[in-house]
């Protein structure tokens, strides 16, 4: 399981949502093997005044909350995918992209009536 949280400017991004969602989806699917059909993305676009950072105002920050289990390779893997694909297909310079990979065991999340740990997954997680 993953969810993406995407924090930008609202004045920048709100008429890229498609874009970025499937830049961050494509990154997802060739660094850990998400399933296609496995979206879960969450758009928080701020006002300019709201996200105060030392960057352009294209600055845009990433966080994937998933279940624990992925190894170090597989998240490297995902970093790179970021900063090789998804920066250049967004346009964004390094800078302006930040990826935070927040993991949390599979009993603290509670899907479809039953605790994480007890759901039939279609793919793996310890990739």
């Amino acid at each position: 399981m993953a969810h993406v949280k995407i924090y930008g400017r609202r004045d920048v991004w709100a008429s890229r949502r498609t874009e970025v969602s499937d830049a961050v989806h494509a990154a997802l699917v060739g660094a850990w093997a998400l399933p296609e059909h496995k979206r879960f993305h969450r758009f928080l676009l701020l006002d300019p005044e709201d996200l105060i950072a030392p960057r352009s105002p294209a600055y845009l920050v990433v966080e994937i909350v998933c279940f624990a289990g992925r190894s170090r390779a597989a998240r490297r893997a995902l970093v790179r995918a970021f900063f090789d694909d998804v920066a250049p297909t967004l346009g964004l310079d390094p800078n302006d992209l930040e990826l935070v990979i927040l993991e949390s065991p599979a009993e603290n999340w509670g899907i479809r009536g039953v605790a994480g740990d007890e759901l039939e997954l279609d793919y793996r997680v310890d990739v």
